[in-house]
């Protein structure tokens, strides 16, 4: 059973799987209450999810810029950091290479 903490208009502003610091007064799991704040908490984590990827790709492009730039270059980044940009430049190419494909069968068909 969750327990949860309240601020002091009575709203639910936090939950807890066992009791502690402020977390003293138990709710039932399918509650109503208790489903409304996690609702709220998914819809503002769905948001922040969806400008990460949006802000993934800035960083990226900011990055072939500075090493198209010279001002730093791609064996500085950490090895984890070049195998993610090597991974999703081979995802991208394949994206492209998928679609250029598809045109190409339209082209064939007389479809462009």
């Amino acid at each position: 059973m969750p327990y949860i903490k309240r601020d002091m208009q009575g709203a639910i502003v936090a939950v807890s799987q066992s009791v502690g610091d402020g977390f003293d007064e138990s709710v039932e799991a399918d509650g109503d209450e208790l489903t409304s704040f996690l609702a709220q908490w998914r819809s503002g984590q769905n948001d922040l999810n969806e400008t990460d990827l949006g802000f993934i790709r800035v960083l990226e492009d900011l990055i072939d810029l500075l090493i198209n730039k010279n001002v730093i270059r791609f064996t500085d980044l950490p090895d984890a950091a070049r195998q993610k940009m090597q991974q999703r430049q081979r995802l991208r190419e394949g994206l492209v290479t998928r679609l250029d494909l598809l045109f190409d069968e339209e082209d064939k068909d007389g479809f462009v």
